[in-house]
């Protein structure tokens, strides 16, 4: 296998059980059953993938084609499920996990789409929608305005992993060093709006 498909492969194996375990988190905050929380686990690791696959022909997608990805997120789910008190206790776990799988995809995503010859905007945009496509099914479940729909820098996070890929890949810069770039700077811009406040400009209501 070459080295770049090891590496999307990879990448997709820690986006899984990263994006698991901030989905089996808030099913356990809002006090869904272990299967509620397998469920909410398993659909928001795979959706933003399953979509990237099917959108540049990658089908049947990996997510559905291996049973890698199932096992690691009903690992991840019990793992939250019975030791829930542990991740209660760390500073925001959805919030965390949720920036982590959110460059760990984007960067996948965007790599993915290079790989398979798409043009460099639309696997930046693919590679967007690899980070936010399983977040937003979460929150949807969960009913919750979708955080990318919200002012908090989420897909903008995501756009900026991509673009790393995306240049990197131009200049020839090795796969991995590129990767792990990109997945920094994404969970870096991410986690500064959550903590710094960094937010995108909104309409301010104004008198008449």
């Amino acid at each position: 296998m070459e080295p770049a498909v090891l590496l999307v492969r990879f990448l997709d194996l820690i986006g899984t059980f990263v994006f698991a375990v901030s989905g089996a988190a808030l099913g356990v905050q809002r006090g869904m059953d272990l299967f509620g929380v397998l469920v909410l686990a398993f659909v928001t690791a795979v959706f933003g993938g399953v979509t990237r696959d099917v959108l540049i022909g990658a089908v049947p997608p990996v997510s559905v084609a291996s049973w890698h990805n199932l096992a690691l997120a009903v690992a991840a789910g019990l793992l939250v499920f019975r030791f829930n008190k542990l991740f209660d206790q760390l500073q925001q776990p959805v919030q965390f996990f949720d920036a982590a799988g959110l460059g760990v995809f984007a960067v996948a995503g965007t790599q993915k789409a290079l790989d398979y010859g798409i043009n460099w905007p639309m696997a930046a945009v693919l590679g967007i929608i690899s980070g936010i496509g399983g977040g937003m099914v979460r929150d949807v479940l969960t009913t919750q305005v979708p955080t990318v729909l919200r002012a908090d820098i989420y897909a903008v996070a995501a756009l900026a992993g991509a673009l790393v890929v995306v240049a990197g890949s131009a200049a020839g810069l090795p796969p991995t060093a590129v990767a792990l770039a990109g997945v920094v700077l994404c969970v870096f811009l991410r986690l500064m709006a959550l903590y710094r406040g960094w937010r995108l400009p909104v309409v301010t209501s104004r008198d008449p």
